[in-house]
């Protein structure tokens, strides 16, 4: 293998970054602001809840250069090798005036105090350029991860799709410099590993699979980086300390979505936006519950593989695919396995997790033929808030009786668990109302949830069965009154 490469580079802008001393905390938010005084971002929350640091990081792909939004609070800056980075400064219209976007807010009245606005502009910037003419629902989608306490949205609304008689997006800068900047980022890929630090604090990024598993080997200890939605707050909330942090979101290898006639197969390091298409078209009912998992900047960054790695009692993938029957691949240098999802969590912040192994994959069974299936989620907000219950519900159904039934919960135990009484009082019972009220009160023999800022015992324990009751009332008493009609 090639020697390592011991510096990061990117684009900012229009300026080629080259930077030999990084740090693995070092975020892009304080480089912008700090090191190059590029203000227009602005740091909000710093834990990707507000929106007012977004920016737009283009990264090649399969099928191109693509730009999405980030919040540059939680983005580490030695994730950006091989990118280009876009802040608001680099916005700009026809004779250097204000960009499309930025005259249809003025023009709207989408601002007032203007703190907020910068990261507004850019999440409508990513939205103009994907669909000039937005429909409400896409607008709401593109605004889930910003947050103005008052402007109130109806103006931004109109800006949104006022923007579209203001410019045209092939005209934009990063529409027409597209090629150019393609070609740029692809000279840049060596193939080399890159090893950075600023002191003691190490940046490691592997060239490939194989070299992932030899750094593990060597670094046991490191911190795995893959979307940085948890590890970054780790640093900027709980200042932790990371180093050495081994970053993996730029490994091809782990971007991979493949589906047989059998199994939807996810690399860990598929993002929620990028495997939403996928995930939709095997199980429909996945749609609205994908779709409120934190706001469109934190589906961009943040991972499948991730999500589950971390084994947090409330990450929103692990329930519903342990309903689903995922299986979990895992590799280090000894070699590979594959565990069923619900055998990976032991404890809380214990894992099934090797010294020196990795999640590579996340194996979903297809065709699944009489299976009802369902997810829902309850939380303080309705969009971009993270879970106080969580649930996949998975019932199969032969000739009126209940043949198999899966249910996992998120939020109700210190990990993602199945709630093996509730399943049992449903196994062999009639497909009936009757069955799931027996179903919905077992859920208590099930779990002990604590009560904390999010929900109190009392009311996860009463939103667990209600769960239950709503599968019924969704799809059970339907399918029967569809029977009973033929």
């Amino acid at each position: 293998m090639a020697l390592p490469r011991h510096e990061i580079r990117f684009l900012l802008n229009g300026e080629d970054v080259r930077l030999d001393a990084v740090g693995a905390q070092e975020t892009l938010l304080d480089f912008l602001r700090i090191t190059k005084r590029l203000t227009g971002t602005k740091e909000g929350c710093a834990e990707g809840d507000c929106g007012a640091c977004t920016v737009l990081v283009g990264r090649l792909t399969g099928v191109g250069l693509r730009y999405e939004t980030v919040n540059a609070c939680i983005r580490f800056l030695a994730s950006l090798d091989g990118c280009h980075v876009v802040t608001i400064e680099h916005l700009r219209g026809a004779g250097g005036g204000l960009h499309p976007v930025q005259q249809a807010m003025v023009d709207a009245h989408g601002s007032q105090c203007g703190f907020c606005t910068p990261g507004i502009v850019m999440s409508l910037y990513a939205l103009w350029m994907e669909a000039p003419e937005p429909s409400d629902a896409q607008i709401e989608t593109a605004l889930q991860g910003n947050l103005c306490r008052c402007t109130g949205y109806e103006p931004i609304f109109k800006a949104a799709r006022a923007a579209a008689a203001l410019g045209d997006p092939s005209a934009d800068p990063l529409a027409v410099e597209r090629a150019d900047v393609a070609s740029w980022l692809e000279a840049l890929r060596d193939g080399r590993r890159v090893d950075v630090c600023k002191a003691d604090d190490r940046a490691i990024l592997p060239a490939n699979l194989a070299d992932l598993t030899e750094i593990l080997a060597e670094h046991p200890d490191a911190t795995i980086v893959a979307g940085a939605t948890d590890v970054g707050l780790w640093v900027t909330k709980l200042l932790r300390p990371i180093s050495p942090a081994v970053f993996i979101g730029h490994l091809p290898e782990l971007r991979q979505i493949k589906r047989s006639g059998s199994a939807l197969k996810l690399g860990a390091g598929v993002s929620y936006s990028e495997a939403e298409e996928a995930l939709m078209t095997a199980f429909p009912h996945l749609a609205n519950y994908w779709r409120r998992i934190a706001g469109w900047q934190v589906r961009n960054m943040g991972t499948i593989g991730g999500n589950i790695a971390n084994g947090s009692p409330i990450g929103d993938v692990p329930p519903v695919f342990i309903a689903l029957g995922a299986k979990l691949h895992l590799r280090s240098a000894i070699g590979r396995r594959k565990l069923p999802l619900e055998e990976y969590f032991i404890a809380y912040g214990k894992q099934d997790l090797r010294v020196g192994e990795f999640v590579e994959a996340i194996e979903l069974p297809l065709g699944q033929a009489g299976v009802h299936h369902a997810a829902y989620k309850v939380s303080k907000r309705r969009d971009e808030d993270i879970t106080a219950v969580a649930v996949g519900i998975a019932v199969a159904v032969r000739e009126g009786r209940i043949a198999q039934a899966r249910i996992a919960f998120g939020g109700m135990a210190a990990t993602p668990k199945r709630a093996e009484a509730a399943e049992a009082a449903l196994v062999g019972q009639p497909f009936a109302v009757e069955s799931f009220e027996a179903a919905a009160r077992a859920v208590g023999d099930d779990f002990q949830p604590l009560s904390d800022w999010r929900a109190t015992a009392e009311y996860r324990s009463l939103v667990a069965g209600n769960f239950l009751r709503r599968f019924w009332a969704e799809q059970g008493a339907g399918e029967v009154a569809k029977l009973e009609g033929m």
